[in-house]
């Protein structure tokens, strides 16, 4: 998938636990993408952060630690 759709993509989910009251957006975010995101999808999200990332917001980018990132 091209990086700007998972940029997105991402953001767009980020945005959506941001508005959520209490704490662990990060982890909410993350919960989301190893739920429902192939892990081809979680990989590739990974390997763009770990190049640097840019456009993904804080939010999404917090919840990368926390996301199931398949072993290769």
């Amino acid at each position: 998938m091209q990086p700007d759709k998972l940029i997105m993509m991402a953001n767009q989910i980020a945005t959506f636990f941001q508005s959520q009251p209490g704490t662990g957006q990060a982890e909410s975010v993350a919960a989301h993408l190893n739920d429902f995101w192939e892990p081809r999808m979680r990989q590739q999200l990974a390997e763009y952060v770990a190049s640097g990332g840019p456009g993904l917001s804080p939010l999404a980018r917090d919840a990368i630690p926390h996301v199931r990132v398949p072993v290769e």
